[in-house]
This record gives structure tokens, sequence and C-alpha cells, in this order.
């Protein structure tokens, strides 16, 4: 068939697209394959071996950031071969590593004249570097490992980059794993060209760091500061390099120092190429728990402008010559609504008042056009409310869309938002202390549930800025990895599964084999913990204000017997871990999944304690021994974590939730435990638990579908293998039940309480029964109300639809009327569950 020429140059316009985005996709990744070999390659050279070390080549004249990181690596050399390595500005062997910035090195420059390097795409670029193997690169050395940014932050990526090529993981120090050991280091012949990352500015807020960050600095780290100081902000910014992240968002609660209350700090942070910016609650880069000396009733824009506004000038003049991220708008002290205007329209009126203030301040301090320094407003929690009833945030702003703390972006932009000049951006929550109850202790976020949003973001726009909050850091170190991952190349896990990347995650740290052992037990975890979080161990109130779960006995068997089984695999596969990596095991994979295993038993077990105790002594005197022995596992990991890993060097910082009694409103309450003399042995209750429970309520999973059009399976979030989502209105999904008795079974459907698409606040669909007439289905998302609270502690929203049905096989199509509805399962419930769940 003879194609014509407007067909023609369609399809070549295509294929030429398609070949950029491809091989954008291949530069952020890294072109050619490997750095670094097992032996010897064509074309390649030995590096280092024994007696013979490469000198690392940095101009003084670089940014500070690129001799850091110069010096970081030859101390991950040392540690990989055993070999001291210096760090000069020439070259002392025939072998080199040469580091440097585009036309901050003269070395690299000089290579550049002699085309001994391609940098055509480097130049202007933004974080991006090329890393190669070159010959005769100066005079008396035969070959070189040539890194080459093409700013101060891309040239200190490319350096960590080769730290990684040998095996040194992002988390050798925050999770002591230790990389194998290599006598030679082989180069690769080649270029491998990485950047531009997928997201302009990209990082962490370290948050809530009252029970873990801030002891552990205080009383471990860094006790002669006796607070989170430069001294730990110096790790966390090594380790953003490290993970290619730029920007931070440092602890603010009242017990730490706020960050630029020491100058050294926010030099620092300039030093090391860290973008500092604030949180949603601190704008102008103000920590207003720690600085804010007046009146609290005074932080009011609304009745003391200029007190305010001089408050935020102080900050502004201190911090202009550096790169910050500044937050625009105005909240109240720690979180809390904006004081002052009453009326929504009097707080849109302020909230642009003070934005256009801001600027003007803005304006005055930092170098440059206003227009062009980073700015970002996050319409969090109240703000998006006043931000939908008109707020006029500057077209060279970026407005960062907040999730609802638990994981669900509550609104993703629209394709005017996305279009501003400023662009979008996400903040996202691994970890959170607020209503209805946090979760600060373990991380256990599934990794598909992120990808899904975060990916979902990306596309819609979302490309300016992400931060994520780690809390602590250390619990999240898998969803840190993650986020930024995602955040540096969009497309690296598009289209894989939480178990792929978790294979390729702990493989990085500990190997294939195990690596392997490893991921099939996280992807486990995340899944049973996705569930109900450990820290979320707590049911409203029912008979006799006892915190029951609304779980039947047949299911906590099930739960308890899925944990128990998940202890005992990690039993086993810890025996094979060798010691060099056994610290690391404990704190990435055996200590989150043994603890999350028995805070359930703990839980659940008294639970079966209280219901017993009256009818069933000798069960519940077991049930309860099973309790306390759970609580000492709890105890005893917890000593092991902060006291013996690694010699100590974590002592402080893993506390047992809840750690305290602070902000006990938003935190699960203690589980109380049977005395002593209460209790048995737990052997009997474990049998139970471990024996075939009868059959309960049927239950169909979503992909188990008979039919299905415009739905797709999201593995690893959900119940089963994952839920089934429609992307836009119209997606039919048809599933099978089969009634086995006449007791007036109905439908409940199993939803996932993500937002809708767009600017939609409602989840909508259709449930036709038997091809009846569809029944209109509208939940809505409304964050705080007492249903959107049941839905994100259970990770689940449960309506109730259509008839009582007869015994037989019924036909169930849900039919999605906005996009992006999840369903999980269908499940048929008895009249009296119907009830229970009415109630709530």
């Amino acid at each position: 068939m003879k194609m014509s020429k407007s067909i023609w140059r369609g399809a070549l316009a295509l294929v030429l697209c398609l070949g950029a985005v491809q091989a954008a996709q291949a530069q952020r990744r890294g072109e050619a394959g490997a750095i670094f070999t097992d032996s010897l390659s064509r074309g390649g050279f030995v590096l280092l071996e024994a007696g013979r070390a490469p000198t690392i080549v940095v101009d003084p004249a670089d940014a500070a950031v690129v001799r850091h990181a110069a010096d970081d690596l030859a101390d991950d050399l040392k540690t990989v071969t055993g070999q001291p390595v210096s760090v000069s500005d020439a070259p002392a062997g025939k072998t080199a590593i040469l580091v440097g910035t585009l036309g901050s090195s003269k070395v690299v420059d000089a290579l550049v004249a002699a085309r001994k390097i391609d940098v055509s795409r480097l130049s202007g670029a933004w974080e991006s570097f090329v890393i190669a193997s070159v010959d005769r690169p100066a005079p008396g050395v035969d070959k070189a490992l040539v890194v080459v940014g093409s700013d101060r932050r891309g040239t200190a990526f490319g350096v960590y980059e080769v730290a990684q090529g040998m095996g040194v993981s992002p988390w050798a120090w925050w999770a002591d794993v230790t990389p194998k050991h290599r006598d030679k280091l082989f180069v690769a012949a080649g270029v491998h060209r990485f950047g531009p990352p997928s997201v302009r500015y990209r990082g962490v807020f370290v948050n809530d760091e009252d029970w873990g960050l801030y002891p552990w600095a205080l009383k471990t780290f860094d006790p002669e500061r006796g607070d989170i100081g430069p001294k730990t902000y110096r790790r966390i910014f090594t380790l953003l390099l490290r993970l290619k992240a730029n920007t931070l968002w440092p602890a603010m609660h009242h017990t730490t120092a706020p960050f630029n209350s020491d100058p050294e700090n926010a030099k620092l942070a300039q030093e090391y190429g860290i973008v500092m910016g604030s949180s949603h609650a601190e704008a102008m880069l103000r920590n207003n728990v720690g600085e804010w000396k007046g009146d609290p009733a005074k932080f009011n824009y609304a009745t003391n402008p200029d007190g305010v506004k001089a408050y935020w000038e102080e900050r502004a003049k201190a911090n202009g010559p550096y790169e910050s991220l500044w937050t625009l708008g105005m909240r109240g002290i720690h979180d809390t609504g904006m004081v002052g205007p009453k009326t929504m329209e009097d707080k849109v009126a302020l909230l642009d008042k003070i934005i256009a203030d801001q600027r003007e301040i803005l304006a005055k301090t930092v170098p440059g056009d206003v227009s062009k320094v980073p700015q970002i407003f996050v319409p969090y929690k109240e703000v998006l409310e006043i931000y939908r009833a008109g707020v006029k945030v500057p077209d060279d702003v970026t407005i960062v869309w907040p999730d609802d703390n638990f994981g669900y972006i509550r609104q993703f932009p629209s394709a005017e938002e996305a279009g501003r000049k400023g662009g979008a951006g996400v903040y996202y929550h691994l970890s959170y202390l607020g209503y209805p109850l946090a979760y600060l202790w373990l991380g256990t976020t599934p990794p598909a549930l992120v990808q899904e949003e975060m990916i979902h973001a990306w596309d819609k726009g979302a490309r300016s800025v992400w931060i994520a909050n780690v809390g602590d850091i250390k619990p999240a170190e898998i969803g840190a990895s993650h986020f930024l991952e995602m955040a540096w190349d969009i497309d690296r896990w598009r289209g894989k599964s939480q178990r792929q990347f978790l294979a390729d995650w702990t493989g990085r740290a500990f190997g294939p084999a195990l690596g392997g052992k490893a991921a099939d037990l996280l992807d486990a975890y995340y899944r049973l913990n996705f569930e109900r979080r450990p820290e979320h161990l707590e049911w409203q109130p029912q008979a006799e204000n006892r915190h029951l779960s609304s779980y039947t006995p047949d299911e906590v068997n099930d739960r308890l017997r899925a944990f128990r089984k998940l202890t005992a695999d990690t039993k086993a596969a810890t025996a094979d871990v060798p010691p060099q990596l056994a610290d690391a095991w404990f704190e990435l994979v055996e200590f989150p999944i043994r603890v999350s295993a028995a805070a359930n038993v703990r839980f659940f077990a008294a639970e079966r304690y209280n219901e017993l105790i009256d009818k069933q002594q000798a069960m519940a005197r077991s049930a309860g021994g099973a309790a306390v022995e759970a609580q000492t596992e709890i105890t005893a990991l917890t000593d092991r974590f902060n006291n013996q890993v690694a010699g100590g060097k974590w002592r402080w910082l893993m506390p047992e939730e809840p750690a305290d009694s602070q902000w006990r409103i938003y935190r699960a309450r203690p589980v109380p435990m049977p005395g002593g003399g209460l209790i048995t042995d737990p052997a009997p209750f474990l049998a139970v638990v471990d024996g075939n429970a009868p059959a309960g309520s049927p239950i169909v999973e979503a992909e188990a579908f008979a039919a299905n059009s415009g739905w797709r399976l999201v593995e690893g979030v959900g119940r089963g293998r994952g839920v089934m989502l429609a992307d836009a209105p119209g997606a039919t999904l048809t599933l099978s039940v089969d009634v086995a008795s006449a007791d007036g079974r109905r439908v409940q459907l199993g939803v996932l309480p993500i937002f809708p698409d767009g600017q939609a606040q409602d989840i909508a669909f259709d449930v036709s029964i038997d091809g009846g007439a569809p029944e209109h289905v509208t939940l809505p998302r409304k964050v705080g109300s007492p249903a959107w609270a049941e839905g994100v502690l259970d990770n689940l929203l449960k309506p109730v639809v259509g008839p009582s049905l007869s015994p037989g096989r019924h036909t169930v199509v849900v039919t999605a009327r906005v996009g992006r509805v999840g369903l999980d399962r269908v499940r048929l419930v008895v009249p009296e569950q119907v009830a229970t769940h009415e109630n709530h």
C-alpha cells in the first residue's frame, strides 16, 4: 500500500518523537551499560589493583560540593578495595579519575578543547553528567575515568554514581550496607550520559524528629552539640546527593533548634549544593515554632502585618545569597490554620496580599529577577479550600499539591495549572503525625501506591518539585529511595511491579540471591501492613468502650497466621545472611517485619483475651500469654536496634511506638497487658491461629473478573494481587459471585480511598447486579470527615449495594463515572455485618 506524504511525515514525526523520549529515558538512567566490569573487557582498563591506585583529580577552583564528593569517593574506594586513594589537583600515575564541572575545571575544559570527550548535550543542562573512559587524557596518564558535570550538582551526582557503580549503596552509612570487597577495579570502555532529571527539585522533609533523629543526635551522634546541627546535616546532605536529590525541608519541631538559628547550617547547605526550603507551615524559610518569639496571637497578618513582614524580611536578607526554595503563603504556628480572617472571602483577600508582600520582600533581598527565584505555594489542609476559592498564585510560583497525609494525592493539576510557568509539584507523606492516627514507627506505605500516585502526578504535569515527608529518615529508607529514583527518572519503574522494584533495590544492597528473598519478604510485609498499619491498631470503641477491631475471629486468625509465616520465613532467610551484611539486614528487613508482626500478635491476642475472659478462661489466658510474649519480643528487638546493631551506632534512634504521651490524641494507645498471674502458655492460642480457619464471608478479588473494559491491575496495593483501577469514565468491570445460602447476603464493594482524576471531589461509579438498573454510588472524599478517616485507616471504603441475593451465581458490573476508581474486591456480607458497617 502506498503511503501518502502527510501520513509518511506524521509517522516519521512519531518515530522521531518516540526516539527522543527513549533517548531521554536512557540518558537519565545512563547509557552503555555498567561503568565497572568483573574482568578486563575490550577497550577497558584496570583502574586499581594491588599496589597501584589512581589519583582523583579535582580543580581547586571547582565548587566545594565537587571536592566533598571526591573525598567521599576516595573513602569509598578504600572501603571497597582496602587501598588508600588521594585527591589532588594533578594526576600522579598512569591512571586517574578526573572530576570537574564544565567551565569550572581546567582539566575538564582541556579535555573538551582537545575533543577527548563529547559534552554537547551537557552545556546548559540541569544537573546532568557524563562518565567516560578516556585514553591519554593528560601527559603521563594512559587511562582515565572522567566525570564531567553540567553544573556543580551534576558533577557531584556523577561522582556518587561512580561509587554506586562499584557497589557502594547510597545507604552505606545510614543503613550500614557493606559493599562487596574488590581486589581490582576494571573500567569498561564507553560513555555514560545521565540527566537531566525528570523533576527539577527533588528532596525530603525531616519531620516529627522528637522520638528518633533528635534524641539520637542529642545523645549519640553529636552529644557535644546536643542537637541536630551541622554534623548531622552534613550526613543528611551527603545522603541526598548520593540519592541524586537536591532539596531539604529541615527538622522543625520544638525540640530541635531551628535550622537557621545556626548560620553554619545554611552555609553548609550552600557548600553541599543543597537547596533549602521549608514546610507548608513555615513561609519564607522561617521556623515559627522556634523563631517567632513574640506573642503567638500577634502572628496575625490581618492585625500585625508590619511585625510579621519584618520577621520575614530578616530571614530573606540573611538567606538571600543562598540557593533556596521559598515557601509563600501563611498558616498558623505549628501546622494550624491561618489566624485572623473569618470568612472565606476575607481569607482569599488576605492570602493574596500576603503573597504579594512576600514577593516584594524577595524582590528586594534575593539577587536577580523575582520571577526567576524558586518559589512554591502548598495548598495543604485548609489552604486547599482557600486556593479553590480563588487565591491568585503568581504564574511563576510552583503549586505543590499535597496528598491527604496517607498517600493519596488530593488533587492533580489541571492542564491550565500544569502549564503555568512555575508548573506543579507534590508534597507526599511516607510518615505522618496527625488525625486520625499517626504513623511514625515503621515505613509501611507500599511502593506500589507511591508509584501509582507519583507517576500519575508527573503525567499530569507535576514536574517542578517533589518533596517526601520521611520522618526520622531511617524508617523510610526503601520508600525514600523509590520516591527519589522516580523523581530522577520517572520511567525507571513505570510499568514495573512492586516486587520488581524491591528485587532491584534489595539486590543492590544484598546481592541477587539474598535480595530475591528480601524482596519476597518485604512485598508480603507491605501488603499485610497496607490492610492495617501497625500504628493503626486501634478502632472506634464498641461495647463497653473496648477498642475492638472490626475483624471477625476467622479474619484475625488469617492475619496472624500470615504474619507468623512471614516471621518464620524471615528468620529462615536471616540464617543465610553473611556477617558483613547482618546489621543492614536487621535494620532494613528483619526488624520492620518482625516488629510489625509482633505488634499485630500483641494487639489481637490482647483483644482475644478481652473477648474470652468471661466465657473461655483457659483460651483467654493463653491469648494473654501470646500478647505478653509479643510485647517482650518488641522490647527485645527495639533494644537490639538501639544498643547492639552496628556497635550502638543508632542508640536512641528507634523508639517503641507510642514512645511517649505527646500528641496522644493522634496515636494509638498502649495495649494493656494481662498481669503475670493471668496468663498461661501461648501454645493453645497460637495453635488455633495456625490451624485451618473456617471459610468466612465469600470474597471475590477484583482481579478475578469475568470481563474487563478499561480497567488495569495495580499489583501490591490492596488485598489479593492488587487493585483494579479504571483510568477513565465508562470503564466497566464484570465479576461473578456465588451465594451459597439464603441468609440475606448483600454485595459489599471494597474501594480504594484514592482521589479521582482531575478536579473531581468524589469517587463515583454505577453498580448493576444481574442486569438490573444501575445503582449510582458516590463516595465523598472530604479530608477530615469520619468516612475519610475510616477509609485511610482501613485503606478501603466499603459501600454495600443492591438487594439481598438468592442462592446461586450473580453478576456484578461496576462502571466508573470518573477517572481513577480503584476496586479491590467484592464481598458478600450478612445483614448484621451491613448494620455494623452502617453504624460506623
